[in-house]
């Protein structure tokens, strides 16, 4: 879609919000803020179950004078974010687009890492980011929920470690790479090392992964490139674009109202067709050259990123 829908969504939805509004006879929504008064109850029939709801205390009129809202200032310590040390520390790159390199530790508290910074680089340059390769940041340990989410061109996350749910959501032309702690003694690509819903709406971009991944990856994926070592049930799910390799088993409901896009998946154990969810989509071998080349480039990318060798280390292709 386009921004310009959005836009109209909202404009028509707050018009028919006054409307409501000067019905009743009041211009703001604060103004209704605490009216229970405007509550009218629906008629439940005879259902006894009814009779033991009771709402008196949610419709409890106040008359005292008190604050009805905003009664405590909230305080999301937005501040205190890992995005804004990072923001302050890619100056350099933000204002001017030179080169800059970080490293930093994160943790599992550390929700949303560069959203925010992502934010300032689109209010800045739109939605063409910045050169390719001009801010590279390195991570070490558990990130927490949405790494990456809507990072945007021209940023690359490179994270050892592992990642919680939502990793690279909205991805808007940045590139994610994960791959397991170098002092890890188990092997990457039999290993879950990041959790559900990845790259959810992601529109462009890049995400290599050394190691396997929760369920519903790359749901509604429209546009960004992704490479794992296995995924969970509803891989694909909703995807309209894009491409996918799976270097590794997959879950059940496999590509479940999948649209677009191209998935790429090693069927090792010659039972994929049972995992594959074949109402919208068709299987077919590898054959046409040019299919070929792009599997090649693509896992070569993933090799490079991540430094994930077993697929050459067994002559899969």
């Amino acid at each position: 879609g386009r921004s310009e829908y959005l836009i109209n969504f909202f404009t028509f939805l707050a018009q028919e919000v006054r409307e409501y509004l000067a019905e009743i006879g009041v211009e703001r929504l604060e103004d209704i803020v605490g009216r229970t008064d405007l509550i009218v109850r629906k008629p439940v029939g005879n259902n006894p179950k009814h009779k033991l709801l009771n709402f008196d205390k949610l419709l409890a009129r106040i008359d005292n004078g008190a604050a009805l809202f905003r009664v405590i200032d909230q305080k999301h310590q937005i501040d205190e974010v890992k995005d804004v040390e990072i923001i302050k520390a890619a100056r350099e790159a933000i204002e001017h687009g030179k080169e800059v390199s970080l490293e930093y530790a994160i943790g599992n508290t550390d929700r949303s890492a560069g959203t925010m910074l992502s934010g300032v680089i689109a209010a800045k340059y739109g939605e063409k980011g910045l050169p390719e390769n001009t801010l590279n940041v390195k991570f070490k340990g558990s990130a927490g929920q949405s790494f990456g989410a809507f990072l945007v061109q021209g940023i690359n996350f490179k994270l050892e470690g592992e990642a919680n749910d939502y990793l690279g959501k909205g991805l808007s032309g940045g590139r994610i790479s994960l791959r397991p702690l170098v002092r890890s003694n188990f092997e990457a690509e039999k290993n879950t090392i990041a959790g559900n819903t990845l790259l959810y709406g992601a529109t462009s971009g890049e995400v290599y992964i050394n190691g396997r991944v929760g369920e519903r990856f790359a749901v509604r994926n429209s546009g960004a490139i992704a490479v794992v070592e296995g995924a969970g049930d509803h891989c694909c799910e909703y995807m309209t674009g894009g491409r996918v390799v799976v270097l590794g088993e997959t879950g059940r409901n496999f590509a479940a109202g999948m649209s677009g896009g191209v998935a790429y998946v090693w069927n090792k154990n010659g039972d994929f067709d049972y995992y594959c969810n074949m109402e919208m989509v068709e299987l077919s071998l590898i054959e046409e050259t040019s299919y070929r080349k792009e599997l090649r480039e693509l896992i070569e990318q993933h090799y490079f990123h991540t430094g994930f060798f077993s697929w050459y280390s067994e002559k899969c292709f």
